[in-house]
């Protein structure tokens, strides 16, 4: 796992992955000058720790949002509403942010969250209560919720043929 960050925040959280080497790549995809240096985010690592251990926290980091849409910052904001331990759908984002028609836009841009966990959008599900896509793939989505005691439903089966 590992954090990048700016003067002005958190810009982005990657998940677990299978090799320190991977993780090292996916930080520094279009951030050039990346330097390891812990300092900048106090104690966000353990709580980080301490959720992946079944521990409620709390993450109210400051968040850099330079490169991001109006929209996806209103949406970003909306999903760190969502308490640990519940879920929304993208229609209810979509109504918090003044938008009630855009849930399929909502769902565009939590794909383009950078701030996974932070930005709860494991917690997002589909109107019907099952999964939909995640950047971090379904089984991490399902160990997250999981993680959280939320049970969840699978991808919905495929309908008729059109």
């Amino acid at each position: 796992m590992g954090l990048v960050g700016s003067s002005a925040g958190l810009r982005r959280i990657v998940l677990p992955q299978s090799s320190p080497e991977a993780v090292l790549h996916l930080l520094m995809i279009g951030l050039p000058g990346v330097i390891a240096d812990p300092a900048p985010f106090g104690d966000l690592p353990d709580r980080l720790r301490r959720y992946f251990k079944g521990e409620p926290i709390s993450f109210a980091d400051e968040r850099d949002l330079a490169d991001a849409t109006p929209f996806r910052s209103a949406v970003w904001q909306a999903t760190r509403f969502i308490p640990y331990g519940e879920t929304k759908s993208y229609g209810w984002i979509a109504q918090q942010i003044g938008r009630p028609r855009a849930f399929r836009a909502v769902g565009q841009a939590l794909a383009r969250n950078p701030f996974p966990i932070v930005v709860p959008c494991h917690r997002v599900l589909a109107r019907d209560g099952s999964l939909r896509g995640f950047g971090g793939g379904l089984e991490t989505r399902k160990r997250l919720l999981e993680l959280e005691t939320i049970s969840c439903k699978g991808p919905p089966p495929p309908g008729p043929p059109r």
